[in-house]
């Protein structure tokens, strides 16, 4: 793990041999403050562009990816009162 500095926020990086992996919460904290976080995150998230690459990305690295359980947040993406959080995410279809 290492960190770099933008914008004078320190963001964490965590080196993997697959690729590396740059903290969403240190991204979402430098633009808010943290107890905003939470919020962009859950914003973020629940919008289909980013459900569509999430569940892409999980269905290429993650062969436990519950891919049924993806389908029903995809078809409810974008909805006005869909709301999806990281820790939902990762609990029901199993991402990584």
């Amino acid at each position: 793990m290492t960190k770099i500095k933008v914008e004078n926020k320190e963001i964490t990086i965590i080196l993997n041999t697959e690729g590396d992996f740059i903290s969403l919460t240190d991204m979402a904290n430098a633009k808010e403050s943290e107890s905003r976080a939470a919020d962009i995150i859950k914003n973020w998230i629940r919008t289909r562009y980013t459900l569509e690459f999430l569940g892409t990305w999980e269905q290429i690295k993650n062969p436990n990816f519950k891919v049924v359980e993806f389908d029903h947040f995809k078809t409810q993406a974008g909805l006005p009162n869909f709301v999806l959080s990281a820790t939902e995410w990762i609990e029901k279809t199993n991402a990584v």
